[in-house]
């Protein structure tokens, strides 16, 4: 589902390369923002400076529309716990489209695995956000050996019928509905986009700072002249809806019955997108789940509450360390 930019500023349009190019290579910086050439795709990783040596990996997701800017808050605040790092999915923040155009969960998330398998850094503690939830359900099921910890924020799991006020995003999946809202919206600002998708994924808008909007709308006009952008926006709204549909043991839910690690799932009462009412169904189905429901947040806890959302997942990685070891490294 939809997400909204991080407050931060982002480095300038990148093109694909052969080897891993980091962009940012300021020594003192708390980030680094690292192209990674995998099969079939190239890939944006941003990482976390972390407060010392050894530390677990994680590895973090992001929703529909978003980047792994949305992570930075969170990232920051974990970054003495886990060794943290921030992927743009294909056609998504600076990561260009993959080869084989697919923008489905599954496409997604064999992107992810592909990175993962490459830096050599699992298993990690697994992050997503809205279709990151989805993505990152996926890779949990197929790829066990990969994960230690799952953590969910507002996931895109099925829910039929919808909640009425995700159906405008849904809309973005179909044929021609790009192209009328482009012409629909020709003279809107940067600015003014931006505000209306805080409103949709922000429990309260109000508290994004105008200094924070005038952030988030520079990067949104960096990514809508890319002239990729749109089709990648419906190509993967027309992927959530399929996986959506998806039956047997594609289906999300079958996935998720399959994940035996330690999941903590976080919904916002004020979420429009995503119903916080399907927690009790996702309880039920993860073997081993905790939930976290935060009355004031939407869609974008980890943006929004920060601090409520690392308290949690520190509580998640602390139960994992006292469980005994299932052989994983």
């Amino acid at each position: 589902m939809a997400s909204t930019e991080s407050p931060t500023e982002a480095h300038g349009s990148t093109a694909p390369v052969d080897t891993p190019t980091t962009l940012a290579d300021d020594p003192a910086a708390p980030q680094s923002l690292t192209m990674v050439p995998v099969p079939g795709a190239t890939l944006a990783v941003r990482a976390q400076r972390p407060s010392r040596e050894g530390l677990e990996p994680a590895l973090f997701v992001h929703g529909l529309g978003g980047s792994s800017l949305n992570w930075l808050p969170l990232m920051e605040l974990l970054k003495d716990r886990v060794d943290g790092e921030a992927v743009d999915l294909p056609g998504f923040g600076h990561s260009p489209p993959p080869d084989d155009s697919d923008y489905t969960p599954e496409g997604l998330a064999g992107a992810a695995i592909r990175y993962m398998e490459a830096s050599g850094r699992g298993p990690v503690h697994l992050f997503g956000n809205s279709l990151g939830g989805a993505v990152t359900v996926r890779i949990a099921a197929t790829r066990p050996d990969l994960v230690r910890t799952l953590t969910l924020i507002s996931p895109a799991l099925p829910e039929l019928p919808p909640k009425r006020s995700a159906l405008p995003t849904a809309l973005v999946g179909l044929p021609g509905v790009p192209a009328l809202f482009v012409r629909a919206t020709r003279g809107w600002s940067a600015e003014r986009r931006v505000r209306v998708t805080i409103e949709t994924c922000y429990g309260d808008p109000s508290k994004v700072t105008e200094q924070e909007l005038a952030a988030a709308a520079r990067e949104y006009q960096r990514r809508v002249e890319l002239p990729y952008f749109w089709d990648v926006m419906a190509r993967s709204m027309r992927g959530v809806v399929t996986s959506y549909l998806a039956a047997g043991r594609d289906s999300l839910w079958r996935q998720a019955e399959q994940i035996k690690v330690p999941v903590l799932l976080i919904y916002g009462v004020r979420d429009k997108l995503v119903s916080y009412r399907m927690a009790r169904r996702a309880c039920a189905v993860f073997s081993d789940a905790r939930l976290l429901v935060l009355p004031d947040s939407g869609h974008v806890a980890m943006l929004e509450h920060p601090e409520v959302v690392s308290r949690g997942v520190r509580e998640l990685l602390g139960a994992d360390d006292l469980k005994p070891s299932s052989g994983r490294s």
